[in-house]
């Protein structure tokens, strides 16, 4: 593992940018940047369309390990280059950046009020390969859409089986189970999440560490107790579909938690801005995001 990129991923102010939309989300994310579909015909161009967006938020005047603590890349971004370096490499040489991989096949069907991941059979491939490609950590998701005790345990425990694969590459995992911010009983979905994840914590072999991407809570300060845990790198914050003025302002109110935003980080974003425009726009979202990340 790279000791400066874990020393970062650890303990420097800042965020991780999600920058990790896949096959089923690539259209919506292009159409909020301004590009319809109508401007691609196959798959090929339209990834060519969303690296091309990628590349320009990452090579932005703004976008450096300052305030960036981290990006999530989606695998073809891994395999694809920004001026003739491959992107990891990249994010590190160039802009130091850490870098992580959204390992994930995307979600099952519903069962138990939850989605789990689609399985991943050629995992340890990819992993190997991530590994070559300088990334330093993984990211994983799964959704829970109810409270339901059997489901969140169903989660929590592919979550910490998938994290242990990671590990055992010696990358750090995200472990991202997914509450949707819309249910009746999201608190109480989070309370029961809670105390999955701490069962699952004794299991971490002794000198690793996992970093959790969790929906901010209800309740301020609920996973605290997981921010303090020597076995939990970081605990990350995703934006779920609130705002990013929203998000900020609940992130703001639980103490050591950092953004790990996607749409509420490329919200304001568009093909159609000249540089200047796009670099002011991503610079005013990236100063938001690292103020309210900040440690307090």
């Amino acid at each position: 593992m790279n000791k400066d990129m874990a020393a970062q991923a650890a303990n420097k102010d800042g965020f991780i940018a999600a920058l990790d939309q896949s096959g089923g989300s690539t259209p919506k994310a292009l159409k909020l940047y301004g590009i319809n579909e109508s401007a691609w015909s196959s798959d090929a161009e339209m990834f060519d369309l969303v690296h091309q967006m990628r590349a320009r938020i990452i090579k932005s005047p703004a976008f450096t390990g300052d305030k960036v603590m981290g990006a999530i890349l989606f695998e073809q971004t891994m395999d694809r280059e920004i001026d003739g370096t491959p992107t990891a490499q990249y994010l590190w040489e160039k802009r130091h950046v850490v870098p992580f991989l959204k390992i994930d096949k995307g979600l099952d069907d519903g069962k138990d009020g939850v989605k789990l991941m689609k399985p991943m059979p050629n995992l340890d491939a990819l992993l190997r390969h991530a590994v070559s490609k300088g990334i330093f950590g993984t990211k994983e998701r799964s959704v829970i859409d109810a409270a339901n005790p059997k489901g969140i345990a169903a989660v929590v425990a592919q979550q910490f089986e998938v994290g242990k694969q990671v590990l055992a590459h010696g990358l750090v995992p995200i472990i991202e189970p997914e509450v949707t911010i819309s249910i009746a009983d999201k608190a109480e979905a989070e309370d029961i999440l809670l105390g999955e994840i701490k069962k699952y914590l004794a299991d971490v072999p002794a000198g690793k560490q996992v970093m959790l991407k969790l929906t901010l809570p209800t309740k301020a300060n609920l996973y605290k107790p997981l921010i303090d845990d020597p076995r939990v790198m970081r605990v990350v914050a995703l934006s779920g579909g609130y705002s990013r003025d929203d998000a900020n302002a609940k992130l703001r109110q639980n103490d050591g938690m950092i953004a790990s935003f996607s749409r509420a980080l490329t919200e304001g974003l568009s093909a159609g801005q000249s540089d200047a425009e796009f670099n002011a726009a991503l610079g005013a979202a990236i100063d938001s995001i690292f103020e309210a990340s900040r440690a307090r």
